[in-house]
Order: structure tokens, then C-alpha cells, then sequence
């Protein structure tokens, strides 16, 4: 039985891992749950819709954040409040210790979870992309721009927190910055306008090469 002073909706969570460390996910019922935890079925509902939300951290309420901090950015601070919201979902994970690392294991064994890992992550990547499409005003490409680089912050977050979860870094929040810097980078670098030419001549390439040089430069 699970330490009745811890609040309700904790004490779930942690009966739920114990029994999927001893058991297995697949046979661990809600029952199993409610029943470790010291409460009935009507009470673990009350507090998540499903076996699988139990596992999963507080996604509105980290989502909830995140659009607050993209929100309050003005045009020249939202490169900082990307990053910051960013490090927002990082502390989460990191302050969850050991849970964290148990959710990591087990999300590797069981493909409903994957799955359900996945669909967090286009929310998360919704969100970026929601708050950075302001990045390029009156540019017809911002839209793609937006999602392109909102790919890189989901991206670059779960490469950094996967390391950590891995025991590869003790130092995910100096990495998380690098990492949102190359994306940062490589959003803000000039976009290299690209010619294709296409030249019938009987000269040789390397004249040709010439002559548009000459040209360009001229």
C-alpha cells in the first residue's frame, strides 16, 4: 500500500510505476492501481482518463506555460523565450529524477506508449511553431519557417533530455542551451538564394564558369 499522507493523485502515479516494475505494463489493470494506492476506481479516474495518462507528466499545465512565456516575448526577446520555454519541459523531466528515467524505460518497451510519447510531441511542436510564426513578419514563407524551426526546439530538447536520461550528461541545461543555439542559428542564418542555370554553349564548363563570374561580379 502506498503512503496514504501523499496526495491522491501522486500516490497513483507512484502505485502505477511500482506495479509496472513488478508486473509488467500490460498486466497491470486500473484496478491494480487504485487498489495499491489505497482508493477505488471512480478515484483514479477522477484523477486521469486512462492507465496510459498516469504515466505521462502534466502536459496542460507544461503546454500552459510554454505558450505564456512565447506569448510575453516581443520581437526582439522571442529567440530568449523559445529557449526558455524550452528549459521549462527540460526542469520538468529533470526534476522528476528516477520517475523520469522509469518512464523512459518503460515507453521503450511498450508501443502504445511510443505512440502516445509521439502525439505529445507534435503538441509541444504545435505550440513552438504557434509562437514563432511572428519570427518572420510579412515573409510568406513564415508558416514553414515556423515549423521547420519548431521541429529543430523538439528536436534539440529530446536529444539533450534523452542523453540525460541515459546517464550520458550531468549537465543537461548547459547542453540544452548549445543545442537551441545551433537551432537558433540556423533559423536566423541569410537565406543563400540558389540559380540554376542552364547554358547551351560550345564552350568548355570551366569558360562557362568563367563568363558567369565575370558577369555576376561585373
Amino acid at each position: 500500500m502506498v503512503e496514504q499522507t501523499i496526495p491522491t493523485a501522486e500516490r497513483l502515479v507512484q502505485a502505477a510505476f511500482e506495479l509496472f516494475d513488478e508486473r509488467g505494463y500490460d498486466e497491470t489493470t486500473v484496478d491494480d492501481i487504485a487498489a495499491r494506492a489505497g482508493v477505488g476506481r471512480t478515484t483514479f479516474f477522477r484523477h486521469y482518463g486512462s492507465k496510459e495518462a498516469v504515466i505521462f507528466p502534466a502536459h496542460e499545465e507544461l503546454l500552459s506555460r510554454i505558450t505564456a512565456r512565447l506569448e510575453s516575448a516581443s520581437e526582439a526577446t522571442r529567440d530568449l523565450a523559445v529557449v526558455e520555454a524550452a528549459r521549462i519541459v527540460l526542469r520538468h523531466y529533470v526534476a522528476e529524477g528516477d520517475r523520469a528515467r522509469q518512464r523512459y524505460r518503460l515507453i521503450g518497451r511498450v508501443p502504445a506508449l511510443r505512440d502516445r510519447e509521439m502525439a505529445g510531441q507534435r503538441r509541444y511542436q504545435r505550440t513552438f511553431a504557434a509562437g514563432l510564426v511572428g519570427r518572420w513578419p510579412g515573409d510568406p514563407d513564415a508558416g514553414l519557417r515556423a515549423e521547420l524551426m519548431s521541429a529543430g526546439v523538439v528536436a534539440a530538447h529530446n536529444h539533450v533530455l534523452r542523453a540525460w536520461l541515459r546517464g550520458d550528461t550531468d549537465d543537461p541545461e548547459g547542453d540544452l542551451d548549445r543545442a537551441m543555439g545551433l537551432v537558433i542559428a540556423q533559423a536566423s542564418s541569410d537565406e543563400a538564394a540558389t540559380t540554376v542555370l542552364v547554358v547551351q554553349s560550345a564552350h568548355g564548363p570551366t569558360e562557362v564558369a568563367d563568363r558567369v563570374r565575370r558577369a555576376l561580379t561585373d
